[in-house]
């Protein structure tokens, strides 16, 4: 089931960055701001986890929500000691609700996954 996770873990990895590297590119060649992009990367980050869980759930093809919500815990637990031990800034209020959330998405996600997986 570890495994899994993990493999949950790249993909959101991989459509974060490919995401990032998108929104970065549009930036850089058009006339938007950064706050023109806020409820879209929310929304993307979300999506994500919903994916990363998805495909967790399917690779786990058992206990789908368990898998998805470690799933988000290692992306939480990742984020958290870039964000610590790197610029020495623990969770906000607002970043715990955030990660709430994430965990709920790739829970769905996971149980959704171990179903389209089928036997």
């Amino acid at each position: 089931m570890f495994s899994s996770m993990l493999y949950g873990l790249v993909v959101i990895f991989i459509l974060a960055l490919s995401f990032s590297l998108i929104v970065s590119l549009l930036l850089t060649f058009s006339s938007l701001t950064e706050s023109s992009f806020t409820w879209v990367i929310l929304g993307v980050s979300f999506l994500t986890l919903f994916i990363g869980g998805l495909v967790s759930g399917a690779k786990s093809k058992q206990k789908g929500w368990i898998t998805g919500a470690g799933t988000a815990i290692l992306f939480t637990l990742v984020t958290f000691l870039v964000q610590y031990l790197g610029y020495n800034v623990g969770f906000s209020t607002e970043q715990y609700f955030y990660h709430g959330g994430y965990l709920l998405c790739a829970a769905i996600g996971g149980i959704i996954g171990v179903n389209i997986a089928g036997d």
